[in-house]
């Protein structure tokens, strides 16, 4: 795993994510109305924010986040990428901050602040992180739906990203969740 700034403990970026089984995170424009709602569990998301120290997504991500109504993040720090004036609400101002600056200088600016177990949401950031070869763990949980198309969770790669499987779980309800490291 990558080291941070100081040389010390190992930093993490991880990813916990949900696709339809094409791929996609959301439809064109960006509605996420086909993912399962309750009944069956949090499928290990509460233990998984459990175990993160910093939330960093970008401005759409954010923005769908905002129009769930009640914040699910509490007082964990969140960071929304955002290269234009994005609004935080006054609600939100103690735990929420914005940057623009590339993944790698974001990730160093938190560690330096004692972060160091990220987790990475939106398709855009997460491609970003990927390709700044930031990525350490996906956890990427497959709906039994085909969209046909929408907003892909990875785009164009520069090169094969090779991962190692580390374990898939089955639900009940058809939902396949498997989780990757991904080689540093």
């Amino acid at each position: 795993m990558p080291q941070n700034s100081s040389g010390g403990q190992s930093m993490n970026c991880s990813v916990f994510i949900a696709t339809s089984l094409d791929g996609f995170i959301a439809r064109a424009d960006g509605s996420i109305d086909w993912l399962p709602i309750g009944g069956n569990g949090d499928y290990g998301y509460g233990d998984f924010m459990a175990s993160v120290d910093c939330v960093i997504m970008g401005r759409a991500t954010f923005e769908k986040v905002l129009s769930f109504g009640d914040w699910p993040f509490a007082q964990k720090p969140v960071v929304v990428l955002s290269k234009t004036g994005t609004a935080i609400p006054a609600r939100l101002a103690s735990t929420v901050r914005r940057l623009s600056a590339p993944p790698r200088d974001v990730v160093q600016t938190l560690t330096r602040e004692g972060l160091n177990s990220f987790y990475i949401d939106g398709g855009r950031t997460i491609q970003g992180f990927l390709a700044a070869g930031l990525i350490t763990r996906l956890i990427v949980t497959r709906v039994p739906i085909l969209l046909g198309a929408g907003l892909p969770l990875f785009g164009h790669l520069t090169h094969d990203q090779k991962l190692l499987h580390i374990k898939t779980t089955p639900f009940a309800d058809g939902l396949v969740q498997s989780e990757y490291a991904v080689p540093g």
